[in-house]
């Protein structure tokens, strides 16, 4: 199994509150899905896909791309898709993997310009016996 041509085709990405509004926390939530699968040739399939980093209320970033999935089991695996939208969950679990990786980094960046929380978690430093306080969290405000 090898994932190969990673293509992003369009990054459509909005803050829809104005920066003076500050909430004190904002959920993010990551989604990735397939929207198409179409065998090739021999031992390759392409998977279009999209990932979106919502933001609730506060913004969204949405990234669709393509990739090409090579396995021995491609013209199979076009098939299931083709005929259930369903592919086994390991193929599933490589290609979604696939997919952040690309889009995150990417998302990463795009949060920044908007003035949004980066999409991931960011590590937090702690020196000594300093313990988290209750109600301690990321540093997730916009």
């Amino acid at each position: 199994m090898k994932i190969k041509n990673i293509n992003l085709k369009t990054i459509e990405a909005r803050r829809y509150t104005n920066l003076d509004e500050r909430p004190k926390q904002i959920r993010i939530d990551h989604n990735s899905s397939f929207t198409h699968i179409a065998y090739i040739k021999e031992n390759e399939t392409s998977v279009d896909f999209q990932y979106t980093a919502s933001y609730g209320s506060v913004g969204v970033i949405k990234i669709e791309g393509q990739l090409i999935y090579e396995n021995d089991d491609a013209k199979a695996i076009s098939k299931e898709w083709n005929d259930t939208r369903k592919i086994p969950d390991e193929v599933a679990s490589n290609l979604h993997t696939a997919i952040m990786h690309a889009c995150v980094p990417e998302a990463v960046g795009i949060a920044k310009d908007l003035a949004l929380p980066p999409p991931i978690p960011l590590p937090q430093v702690r020196l000594g016996d300093n313990k988290p306080t209750k109600g301690q969290s990321g540093p997730e405000v916009a």
